[in-house]
């Protein structure tokens, strides 16, 4: 998963083609590490996806841009465009869906 902050957010998401799943998370936050295994076990299964992560702590610009509120918060960027979120913790099968419907 790749770490995303300032310096790499244009590179890695911006100046994508891939549909890119970031997850904006805190380190004390218990859904958040919920949620952590897994969106790892969908980066295994969506090998043409990337997967993000942003601390919202470390990277508040990030978080300002996503209009975070509640955490964690999964955003959907493709081209360059938010095309979906999910906030919570919400089961794999949710996560599946957003992805299917945004590829």
């Amino acid at each position: 998963m790749i770490i995303l902050n300032e310096k790499n957010f244009k590179d890695e998401v911006e100046s994508s083609d891939k549909l890119c799943v970031i997850d904006l998370y805190a380190d004390w936050c218990g859904p958040c590490r919920m949620l952590a295994p897994v969106l790892e076990e969908l980066e295994a299964e969506y090998p043409d996806v990337k997967f993000c992560k942003v601390n919202v702590d470390n990277e508040p610009a990030i978080a300002r841009m996503f209009k975070v509120e509640s955490i964690p918060l999964v955003a959907l960027v493709k081209n360059n465009t938010y095309v979906d979120m999910s906030v919570g913790f919400v089961p794999k099968s949710s996560l599946i869906k957003l992805i299917e419907e945004n590829k």
